[in-house]
């Protein structure tokens, strides 16, 4: 069942000849219980188009539901069952982790305990501690605290890991991976692409306000050809079946739809030669090779079309 369902939804700011249209009749839905990303380049649309969901503003044109409701009109039934955990926050300095969390609890109508929270984020020995002499880390964390404490049945999260380290990142994705264990329906934002390829069930790859890409991870990456970079050899490449041979930043890289029998043919090659592979990088296709060729890709239609 559709929890969040969008249909034709622009969004437009301004009028007359100074308007900029931010979403183009986007279409998408999410399921119940499912964790589903909105990828794009910065100003492809992904904020405006949560705005609109959320109830934060209101679409120009065409139409948004959640969990069956409107998010505007229905705005007293819709706000008690989200969650939402913005790029920035914006708690009181001065006040401790555990007094902002206390006081974002008491806007909920059915909060989990406050230290139960804390310590689900990996703050329990830093309630005491104020807002402003918190790291950025932790203040995401706090954010992500008070995006959770109402017991959310759908949870919006805005880039929830910028600014953590690398244990404080993986202790997240568990916390998110138990949300959506227990239901919740989940709908992230992230620049970080290895991210969205462990958490997402689908996801949308938007771009100057439109989806261009959507499914699963499988279902985007298919066709987008492997990647090989090695340092330049003394000596030329011989044709390599279905690859496309080119130099970038003074590395040899070898695009290739076919990458093992590539990558075969490539060291069968180097070792009848006798020449040495250095800097040997091999990967198959990924959310990160279709996300720089996305821009390039569609860029290049406008022109044609023009």
């Amino acid at each position: 069942m559709s929890i969040i369902d969008v249909r034709g939804m622009t969004r437009r700011y301004g009028s007359g000849k100074s308007s900029f249209e931010a979403v183009s009749g986007l279409d998408l839905n999410v399921e119940e219980g499912e964790l589903f990303g909105l990828l794009g380049t910065n100003g492809a649309g992904k904020t405006s188009t949560l705005e609109v969901i959320q109830g934060l503003s209101r679409a120009s044109e065409g139409s948004v539901s959640i969990m069956g409701m409107d998010p505007i009109r229905d705005r007293r039934d819709v706000r008690p069952n989200l969650g939402i955990m913005l790029q920035k926050g914006g708690l009181p300095s001065d006040l401790t982790a555990l007094e902002s969390l206390e006081m974002w609890a008491g806007t909920c109508s059915n909060p989990l305990p406050v230290r139960e929270v804390l310590g689900r984020v990996g703050l329990a020995d830093r309630g005491d501690t104020r807002v402003k002499f918190l790291s950025g880390g932790e203040q995401r964390r706090l954010d992500l605290a008070c995006a959770i404490i109402g017991q959310p049945r759908v949870l919006f999260l805005d880039e929830p890991t910028t600014g953590l380290d690398p244990e404080s990142r993986r202790n997240t994705w568990t916390l998110i991976e138990e949300l959506k264990r227990s239901g919740v329906t989940i709908m992230l934002t992230t620049h970080y692409l290895d991210e969205a390829e462990q958490l997402c069930d689908r996801l949308a790859f938007m771009h100057k306000g439109r989806v261009v890409r959507s499914g699963t991870v499988a279902d985007v990456v298919v066709g987008h050809p492997a990647r090989i970079r090695l340092e330049l050899p003394p000596v030329p490449l011989p044709e390599l079946t279905s690859a496309r041979i080119d130099v970038e930043d003074g590395k040899l890289v070898i695009d290739t739809a076919a990458l093992q029998d590539t990558l075969t043919e490539l060291l069968i090659w180097a070792q009848r030669a006798g020449v040495r592979i250095d800097g040997l990088d091999a990967r198959a296709a990924s959310l990160e090779t279709v996300f720089l060729s996305i821009a390039d890709e569609f860029d290049d239609r406008k022109e044609m079309a023009a």
